[in-house]
């Protein structure tokens, strides 16, 4: 069993950033894929980003909606994944998820096996 719990939302304005974090209990660096995951009002949950092990090295792949602007990072000591948002944009609002996978990767929601309960990013005047 694997639990995540998410933290770091806020109300920003435009053009401002956030850090959000995904805390895992339960963790083993190196096996899982974590995913980060978006939901604004009436429409669907988006994949932003997601950083996953290979070989030794760490990858990580993004939306083409906050490519150059948000950055993942993982601390693998602390169990910990991190999502840089910068130069923040009201499209960017929503519920934001972590999730975890066991094994594969992707921006598709239904790759992940666990979820965390979300924390709300409101990027506003």
């Amino acid at each position: 069993q694997l639990d995540l719990v998410e933290s770091g939302g806020g109300l920003v304005q435009p053009g401002g950033s956030l850090r959000l974090a995904c805390a895992a209990s339960g963790y083993t660096a190196d096996y899982y894929a974590i995913g980060w995951f978006r939901q604004a009002p009436g429409k669907e949950r988006e994949g932003v980003s997601c950083i996953w092990n290979s070989d030794g090295n760490t990858n990580t792949h993004y939306a083409d909606s906050v490519k150059g602007r948000f950055t993942i990072s993982r601390d693998n000591a602390k169990g910990a994944v991190y999502l840089q948002m910068n130069s923040l944009k009201p499209e960017d609002t929503g519920i934001y998820y972590c999730a975890a996978s066991g094994g594969v990767y992707g921006l598709e929601g239904t790759l992940y096996d666990y979820w965390g309960q979300g924390t709300q990013v409101t990027v506003s005047l």
